[in-house]
């Protein structure tokens, strides 16, 4: 089974290997994330975000609560650095929304049976029944990778600057994080690596170690002074080896 659609501003790609596995299963991922994107998006005046952002929600919807105490453990782990109600701002939490909204549709696709599976959401993966070889863009180059990683079961997500510019902010500090190029996140869910991800970008060339220290997270980095840091445990595919590095 292979599908493509377009689905919360970026192209939403599933590959799932299963014989027998029912359409339906694709189509209850798809329609799954159109309706986050309906209740959850801060572009849309009508979503459940942009009314509790103008205070118009009495009482918040159970998930919109989980994915709201996502944001206050990320805020508080980064010291603020992480923070999904910047000033001057809407509330936003796309960065948590997207990995927990994936991990939940891949959640499904094991529910309904599905063994092996890719689901790619813009280039952030989750992957069942590997190994799978997941390419990490170059930073500074559109038509290079610097890594591929394999994985077999679990999530993958990466913060750069090269697709939105200087889009994450410093929450400390009210300005763009601007010490790292990009860095990826290899976790057991989806849910912990974009969260991650993003986070650790925010912090800036700090976020790295922090990243690293999570229980179960693997870590590629590249910083704004074009140096390679990665975890001695990040699972590169036989013969991808990226230089230079330095551990982290």
């Amino acid at each position: 089974m292979r599908r493509v659609e377009h689905v919360m501003g970026f192209p939403v790609s599933l590959r799932a290997d299963d014989p027998g596995l029912p359409v339906e299963a694709a189509d209850a991922v798809f329609a799954w994330l159109r309706d986050v994107d309906a209740r959850f998006s801060p572009f849309r005046p009508d979503s459940e975000v942009s009314r509790l952002d103008r205070g118009e929600v009495p009482r918040v919807s159970d998930d919109l609560r989980d994915v709201l105490a996502l944001c206050e453990e990320y805020r508080v782990a980064t010291g603020g650095a992480f923070d999904v109600r910047l000033p001057g701002r809407g509330l936003d939490p796309c960065a948590v929304v997207k990995g927990w909204s994936v991990q939940r549709a891949a959640e499904s696709l094991r529910a309904a049976g599905a063994r092996r599976f890719c689901l790619n959401a813009g280039g952030d993966v989750v992957a069942a029944g590997g190994p799978w070889r997941v390419g990490v863009r170059h930073p500074e180059h559109t038509d290079r990778l610097c890594a591929v990683l394999r994985l077999t079961d679990g999530a993958v997500a990466t913060s750069a600057r090269y697709e939105r510019g200087d889009h994450i902010v410093d929450g400390r500090t009210g300005r763009p994080a601007t010490g790292l190029l990009g860095v990826t996140v290899v976790a057991p869910t989806l849910t912990e690596a974009d969260a991650v991800a993003t986070a650790a970008f925010a912090m800036g060339t700090d976020g790295v170690e922090w990243a690293a220290a999570r229980e179960g997270c693997e870590v590629f980095a590249v910083d704004a002074r074009r140096r390679v840091l990665r975890t001695p445990g990040l699972p590169l595919a036989e013969g991808a080896e990226a230089r230079p590095r330095s551990p982290v």
